[in-house]
């Protein structure tokens, strides 16, 4: 493959891409400096200048997480390291000369693992189609989404909400920088897939976030993710105490501790977390600060939230992957009940009864899966929804190799039709005959509505906004239809469940 240097001039420097297959890429620009020594723990500074050229050809590194998860490609895995708030850039070669509208990936990873650098979220496909993508890093785990802003002496200060303080951070450098790289600062959509898709909701209720993007798509956001205060200062406390601090050492203990050791820790609390059922995940928002003041759906029940048109939707069987790979969902009995012990036997009986076959195992997969998922998308859509044109959806579709092996259209698998996968060899491995036209055809239908959409805020004619009076919902299969509520007995069952007291 021939590769061509590509510049782009930005606030900050030169720097210097590469082009190929259509499209140019750089990779790797910081948008922060490194959050290292004394900024550990502190809110993102805007990057500093640099002289000459930035060569931006290769991935540098990613957030401190388990190396396991690290993986780019058989046997090769992303260097990590706290100098990671970073992004890429991928612009068609062939740009005619109007601006055009940009789409900014956060990718998921339940907060504590992930990377930009993951060969699924390429978006190539996606900018050939006529728009600048945009992938981000951001802090992950005890280093940026555990708050331990409780911990702050008057010698040693920590912030709050780091992770969505970057995340504000690199999209005020894609409205400082983007027209640079061909894309209009004035139509930026987000979008993101699982604690990426939450990461979306959230900042529709980030103050600082105002004004920049016009879009938001959020795919398969997360339930129960969002802490107060004081949940927050007690899984600090607990968190300080894995580490083996005293508290009045607490402070010091974290800023001297290497990120490995905190990763460690985490992983032990949330270990903790899930065995307990202490009822919260320790680690993602916490709301009641000067970044999200506010629940993020509570805003958008009053209003408050940022009204820009919003895509949120769920796959069809979001539990199946995690009946195999990271056991943290209720997907069993026994999990299940472990759940309802915490939430009381009123929520017990209302829940269990939308599910006629429980304890059924496909009936228990199904509600572990509405528990994490489907119950975050019906309370977002039914919240935003009556303030700004919102959409809902439910992806179905799963290629028989997928249905084979017991995952079907589990959590994730509709990135494999955002990012064009089943045009890639990997994707051809996935479809056997006639099931590649089917693949095909659905990855065009979700390229082409996320398209439209992130053009006009609209994703097609035919995808009736989400209204109380009918509740339409886009159904992606071998054939797209259109549903109205088509579960109102597990839509309803969810409302106001809580496991936070």
């Amino acid at each position: 493959m021939h590769q061509h240097p590509v510049r782009a001039t930005i606030a900050t420097g030169i720097v210097e891409g590469f082009t190929r297959g259509g499209v140019h890429r750089w990779r790797s620009i910081p948008y922060a400096r490194p959050p290292v020594g004394a900024l550990r723990f502190r809110a993102p500074q805007p990057a500093e200048p640099w002289s000459g050229v930035r060569h931006c050809h290769g991935f540098t590194k990613c957030a401190p997480q388990q190396r396991r998860y690290t993986m780019v490609s058989p046997g090769k895995y992303q260097p990590m390291g706290e100098d990671c708030l970073t992004l890429n850039v991928v612009a068609p070669q062939a740009a005619g000369p109007d601006p055009l509208p940009v789409m900014v990936f956060i990718h998921g990873g339940g907060y504590i693992l992930g990377s930009s650098a993951t060969p699924l979220y390429d978006g190539a496909a996606l900018a050939r189609g006529g728009c600048v993508y945009v992938s981000v890093n951001y802090r992950l785990g005890a280093l940026g989404c555990l708050d331990l802003s409780s911990l702050s002496t008057p010698e040693v200060s920590i912030d709050s909400n780091l992770y969505l303080r970057d995340l504000v951070l690199a999209l005020r450098w894609v409205r400082d920088n983007i027209a640079a790289f061909g894309g209009d600062p004035d139509n930026v959509t987000i979008f993101g897939e699982s604690a990426g898709a939450h990461v979306v909701a959230t900042l529709l209720a980030v103050p600082a976030a105002e004004g920049l993007f016009s879009q938001a798509i959020s795919e398969s956001p997360a339930a129960g993710m969002v802490r107060t205060p004081e949940m927050a200062a007690d899984f600090a406390a607990r968190f300080a105490a894995l580490l083996g601090a005293r508290p009045a050492d607490a402070a010091h203990a974290v800023m001297a501790a290497s990120a490995a050791d905190l990763v460690a820790a985490q992983d032990r609390l949330v270990d903790q977390g899930v065995q307990n059922m202490l009822g919260a995940f320790p680690i993602g928002p916490v709301a009641g600060d000067e970044v999200l003041p506010v629940d993020p759906v509570e805003a958008m029940r009053r209003g408050s939230a940022h009204r820009v048109p919003l895509i949120v939707g769920t796959n069809a069987e979001e539990g199946r992957l995690f009946t195999r790979f990271l056991r943290m969902l209720p997907t069993t009995e026994p999990m299940i009940e472990a759940l309802f012990a915490e939430a009381g036997p009123a929520a017990r009986q209302r829940i269990t009864a939308a599910y006629p076959d429980y304890p059924d195992p496909a009936a228990c997969v199904q509600l572990g899966g509405d528990f994490a998922f489907g119950a975050a998308a019906w309370e977002i859509a039914e919240a935003h929804g009556a303030h700004a044109p919102t959409y809902l959806y439910r992806y179905d579709f799963a290629p028989r190799l997928l249905r084979w092996s017991g995952l079907g259209a589990t959590h994730a698998t509709e990135l494999l039709a955002v990012f064009d996968t089943y045009r890639t060899r990997f994707g051809a491995l996935l479809t056997v005959a006639a099931d590649r036209r089917a693949a095909l055809r659905v990855s065009d239908q979700v390229q082409r509505r996320w398209r439209s959409f992130s053009r006009t805020g609209v994703p097609g004619d035919d995808w009736p906004a989400y209204t109380a009076a009918d509740r339409a919902v886009l159904v992606f299969d071998r054939e797209c239809r259109v549903e109205y509520d088509p579960h109102p007995e597990r839509r309803i069952a969810w409302q106001g469940f809580s496991l936070a007291r």
